[in-house]
């Protein structure tokens, strides 16, 4: 049950425990045991009551169909859920740094990008990607990506 089968909407927290519970088949009570076993932790309202999203109505279907059709424990279940949730941010991460890469192999500046020159009277001064330095004497090009150990000369 991964966070991309869902759209965005289908996180706001609008049905209340009864509504909830009717709509993932099962009783109040049991969408309280799973709320206390953090199985799937529904938004609280300035008054403590619980608030479900489409997407924690789907959970619980989720986690009452391992529980019933295939005989898996509820902490079994946790577990499966927290895997499921590093997988997907994992998943995440990759496509972020795939991302950084392949900008990086274009050539485009990303937003953290700064580039720097100094004159030749030794003051430093911002200067924007591609431009060149006010004095043409210099033959010298640092480029410092904000990693430590990383700057090339």
């Amino acid at each position: 049950m991964s966070a991309a089968a869902f759209a965005p909407g289908d996180e706001t927290p609008v049905f209340v425990i009864s509504v909830a519970a009717e709509l993932a088949g099962m009783h109040a009570q049991t969408l309280r045991q799973y709320d206390r076993l953090g199985l799937v932790t529904p938004s609280r309202t300035r008054g403590g009551g619980r608030r479900y999203s489409a997407r924690d109505v789907a959970l619980l279907r989720e986690v009452q169909r391992l529980s019933q059709d295939e005989g898996i424990s509820l902490p079994g279940i946790a577990r499966i859920l927290q895997l499921e949730n590093q997988v997907a941010a994992l998943q995440e991460r990759v496509a972020e740094l795939s991302a950084e890469l392949e900008t990086r192999r274009r050539g485009i500046p990303d937003a953290h990008t700064r580039v720097f020159s100094v004159s030749p009277s030794g003051d430093v001064y911002a200067a924007r990607p591609g431009e060149r330095p006010r004095h043409l004497n210099s033959q010298a090009l640092v480029l410092w990506s904000g990693r430590l150990g990383s700057s090339r000369t």
